[in-house]
């Protein structure tokens, strides 16, 4: 019989980080348009649903293999709490700096230069809402580094 560790860790597939919204169409622009995110599956609610209005309410992105959810918070849901406080989701990359440099032509700026930390090429950004992403790639750089243009 296969041991229960075996079994959990074959069983695990996927983290996907799933971020509430406050404006869908401003997130599927920086995710979309400036990240070059891919739309995969959305929900926009049918007339018969509560606020049916036609436009997307909740829709999962891909990006090579990583994969986020957004879904935009009701107006009357929306928490009072700063979002994203406290965590970050770190995606890992064959070369976060050319990632940069695609996201700089796109106009998305990062929280501040690409920098090497726990041996990776960090490019932090930061989304409508809050939320901090890093992608991330192995370097032999030292420590600190930061990326000179």
């Amino acid at each position: 019989m296969m041991p229960i560790e075996t079994m959990i860790s074959a069983n695990v597939k996927q983290a996907v980080p799933f971020f509430g919204v406050t404006d869908m169409q401003a997130s599927l622009r920086f995710y979309v348009d400036g990240l070059g995110f891919k739309m995969k599956n959305s929900w926009i609610p049918a007339p018969q649903e509560s606020n049916p209005d036609g436009k997307i309410r909740w829709c999962w992105l891909e990006l090579g293999e990583a994969a986020i959810m957004l879904q935009e918070f009701l107006p009357e849901r929306r928490p009072k709490e700063t979002l994203g406080t406290g965590a970050s989701v770190s995606f890992t990359c064959e070369d976060a700096l050319a990632l940069y440099h695609d996201f700089k032509s796109r106009g998305i700026p990062t929280r501040k230069r690409p920098f090497v930390g726990n041996r990776l090429w960090v490019v932090p950004v930061t989304d409508p809402d809050g939320y901090h992403l890093e992608f991330a790639s192995p370097t032999d750089a030292p420590e600190e580094s930061e990326l000179q243009e």
